[in-house]
């Protein structure tokens, strides 16, 4: 199916999104809050099926992808603001808010940082080393200010019904932390995941 994953593994892994799909879905406390959390899921696995033959993924960034969709799917089911996990961290760690959307920005470097690393090396004339970091780290940076922008625009239409998906729960600086975050994904999984990665994509 893709590569580094047999078919199994690789329906497998399918099949695990699919189900966190149908399970929080028929769950989500808000479906239309629900849908606008895991829409990436709902048009990323489509495109990773129909590429698979094309252009198939190493099996570091299929299973990354398969974590950041649950955590995605997780998320849209209770809204991020009232995720038992986070109420759960919020009480053992003591702070003021659930942290839960934190773990979701964090992702949103963590994850798509290995999949824009992957393009640049398997597309571009580009090698492992500076320039290959220094873009990665942009790219994600320029998705997560885009996620930013969603946020806005949902915000402007539907007002007070948008603070569900937005989660800010009163901080001021969210925006920041959300990009800050996403920052620190990137840049950390650059690095812990460069010599698995390398690794894999030599074997094509």
């Amino acid at each position: 199916m893709v590569r580094g994953v047999g078919r199994v593994e690789g329906t497998l892994l399918a099949g695990v999104v699919l189900v966190a799909l149908v399970v929080t879905g028929l769950q989500a406390k808000s479906l239309g809050t629900w849908f606008l959390e895991v829409v990436w899921v709902l048009a990323g696995l489509p495109l990773v099926l129909a590429l698979r033959k094309s252009f198939p993924l190493t099996r570091l960034l299929c299973w990354l992808l398969v974590l950041h969709a649950l955590v995605l799917c997780y998320g849209g089911q209770y809204t991020y603001a009232e995720t038992p996990l986070g109420e759960w961290a919020q009480e053992l760690l003591g702070t003021q808010r659930n942290n839960y959307d934190r773990l979701g920005h964090f992702m949103q470097g963590f994850v798509p940082a290995i999949a824009v690393r992957e393009v640049l090396l398997r597309r571009t004339p580009l090698r492992p080393g500076g320039w290959v970091r220094f873009l990665t780290v942009c790219v994600c940076l320029a998705i997560g200010a885009c996620f930013e922008f969603v946020e806005w625009f949902s915000a402007l239409l539907a007002g007070a019904g948008a603070d569900a998906f937005l989660a800010t729960q009163g901080d001021v600086w969210d925006t920041q932390w959300d990009l800050f975050l996403c920052l620190c994904g990137a840049v950390l999984s650059s690095l812990v995941w460069r010599r698995v990665h390398d690794r894999q994509l030599a074997l094509a």
